[in-house]
C-alpha cells in the first residue's frame, strides 16, 4: 500500500494486533500492531462498522449455505443471525482494539475484523477504488461469524464464517487467528465483486482455478505488508525467494504442513486429461505469478547493483539444475550481507508492482469463458501501461513455461465438494439454490435464522 495511505492510517486509523503467521511458528508468537483505515472511534463493539460486524452466535449449530429441512426438503441458510450472541469485543477509550489479550474470545473477534479490514485497505489501494460487496443489493454489511466447533472457513453471500483446525501439535487452532486463511477468504470476496461469476453456460474449468489462484495471491501479497514477515523473509533466505519459506505457503498448520505452495512445478499438461480439485488446478497460474514476482524482485536487485548478472542467471537455471542450490544460496548470502535495506526496498517494489498489476488485470477480466491465457494477455497489456513493457519477457517466459495458452485443461472429473468456492454453498443467493419440498422462502429463512435443524 502507498506510503501516503500508510502515514494517513497511522495518524487517524484504528489499531489492531494481528498474527502475521500462526502464533505457534517462530518468530510470530506475538501479534504485530497494524492500523486500519477506519478512523479511531468509528469502529464499535463487535467489532463493527458500516461495512462489517463480528458476532459469536450462541447455539448456532450449522454453517451458512444449503441445509436439509423437514421431509428431505432443502433450504438456503443465510444471514442475519437472529439468536443470542456472546459478549462483543470493545474498543478502548481511544477507539482502538490493541488492548485485547490473545487467548480471549474478544481478541479472536478483533483479529477476525482487523485482518479482513486490513486486507480490504491493501487491495482498495491497489485497485484505486472502494471494493463493494458482491451481495450489496441484499445486505449492507458482511456478517463475520466465529463458529468454533466447525472445521472450515468460507465466505459467501453476506457472510464470512470461520471455525477451527485440530492438530496433534497445537491442539485447537482458530481460523480467526490465521491471517492467511482470512486474507484468502477476503480474496474470494474481492474476486466475486471485481470479476464476478460466470453462468452455467459460460463457465470454463480454468475459471475455478483462477478463483483459487487469485485468493492465494491476495493472501501472499497481503502478508508482505507486515514488517515482521518482510524482515524475517529476507534474513532467513538472504533474498533467495525460491527457498522453502513462509511466503510461498498458505494456511500453515505446522512448520511442515501447508495446504499448497506458490512455488511449484505444475504445468497445464498435468491437467490435460481432466481435473477434480480447483485448488490444485490453480497452481500453474499461482506458480506463474509467483515466478513473475521473484523475477521482478531479482531485476530490481540487479538494477540496484545488489546482485550481479551471474547470480540472476544461476537462479533462472534452478529448475533444470537443482544441484546449483547451494551455490546460489552462498552467492545470495554474500550479496545480502550489509544490504538489508536495499533488498527490502527491492522486495517492496516487486510486491507493489504485482499488486497493482493484478488489480488492474482483474478489473478488466470477464468471468465468462475465462481461461488462464486471458489473464496472461491482459497482464501483458497492463504491464505495457504501467511500466512501458518492462516485464513483457518475464511474463511471457513464465506463462509459456507453465504451458498456459498452449495446453487446454480437460473436463472436470468429479462434482464440486464442500471445499469448492464456485457454484457451491459459498455462492448461493436468496433466489437460487437447492429448494425442494413445500416450505415457503419465508419459512426457510425462519428456520435458517434459528440455526438448528428442524424436527424431522
Amino acid at each position: 500500500m502507498s506510503v501516503r495511505l500508510d502515514v494517513e492510517r497511522r495518524r487517524h486509523g484504528t489499531k489492531f494486533r494481528l498474527f502475521p503467521q500462526p502464533y505457534f511458528l517462530e518468530p510470530y508468537s506475538e501479534p504485530e500492531t497494524v492500523w486500519v483505515s477506519s478512523p479511531a472511534g468509528t469502529v464499535g463493539p463487535g467489532p463493527s462498522d458500516d461495512r462489517m460486524y463480528v458476532i459469536d452466535p450462541l447455539g448456532k449449530a450449522l454453517p451458512y449455505g444449503s441445509q436439509r429441512g423437514p421431509r428431505g426438503s432443502s433450504y438456503i441458510y443465510l444471514p442475519p443471525w437472529d439468536g443470542q450472541v456472546g459478549p462483543p469485543a470493545m474498543p478502548n477509550r481511544f477507539g482502538h482494539f490493541d488492548h485485547l489479550e490473545p487467548g480471549t474470545p474478544e481478541f479472536e473477534a478483533a483479529h477476525l475484523f482487523g485482518a479482513v479490514r486490513w486486507v480490504l485497505d491493501i487491495w482498495e489501494d491497489y485497485f484505486g477504488t472502494r471494493i463493494p460487496w458482491h451481495f450489496r443489493e441484499e445486505y449492507e454489511r458482511l456478517e463475520m461469524v466465529v463458529l468454533s466447533q466447525w472445521d472450515n472457513a468460507q465466505v459467501g453471500f453476506g457472510f464470512l464464517e470461520v471455525g477451527s483446525e485440530v492438530s496433534e501439535r497445537v491442539g485447537t487452532f482458530p481460523f480467526a487467528l490465521s491471517f492467511d486463511t482470512l486474507a484468502h477468504e477476503t480474496g474470494h470476496a474481492i474476486i466475486y465483486a471485481m470479476v464476478g461469476l460466470p453462468t452455467l453456460e459460460t463457465e470454463e474449468g480454468e475459471y475455478f482455478g483462477f478463483q483459487e489462484s487469485a485468493a492465494d495471491l491476495v493472501a501472499l501479497l497481503s502478508s508482505l505488508h507486515f514488517e515482521r514477515v518482510v524482515d524475517h523473509l529476507l534474513t532467513s533466505t538472504s533474498g533467495n525467494l525460491y527457498t522453502f519459506n513462509e511466503l510461498n505457503r498458505f494456511a500453515e498448520l505446522s512448520e511442515t504442513k501447508q495446504i499448497r505452495i506458490a512455488s511449484n512445478d505444475l504445468k497445464m499438461s498435468d491437467f490435460a486429461a481432466g481435473w477434480a480439485d480447483e485448488h490444485i488446478l490453480a497452481q500453474p497460474l499461482t506458480g506463474a505469478m509467483f515466478d513473475i514476482f521473484v523475477d521482478v524482485f531479482q531485476e530490481n536487485l540487479l538494477e540496484r547493483g545488489l546482485i550481479d548478472p551471474e547470480v540472476e542467471a544461476l537462479s533462472d537455471q534452478i529448475e533444470k539444475h537443482p544441484d546449483y542450490a547451494d551455490l546460489i544460496q552462498s552467492r545470495f548470502d554474500a550479496a545480502y550481507e550489509g544490504n538489508h535495506s536495499g533488498f527490502k526496498e527491492a522486495l517492496l517494489d516487486a510486491r507493489d508492482y504485482l499488486g497493482n498489476a493484478l488489480a488492474e488485470t482483474w478489473g478488466r477480466l470477464s468471468p465468462h469463458f475465462l481461461n488462464y491465457d486471458d489473464v496472461g494477455r491482459v497482464l501483458l497489456e497492463v504491464d505495457r501501461q504501467l511500466t512501458g513493457g518492462r516485464y513483457q519477457q518475464v511474463i511471457l517466459t513464465n506463462f509459456r513455461w507453465r504451458e498456459i495458452g498452449d495446453v487446454a485443461v480437460g473436463p472436470r472429473l468429479a462434482k464440486p465438494d464442500e471445499a469448492s468456492h464456485s457454484f457451491s454453498d459459498r455462492t448461493l443467493q436468496p433466489d437460487q439454490g437447492p429448494v425442494q419440498g413445500r416450505l415457503s422462502y419465508a419459512a426457510r429463512r425462519r428456520i435458517a435464522r434459528n440455526g438448528r435443524r428442524p424436527a424431522q
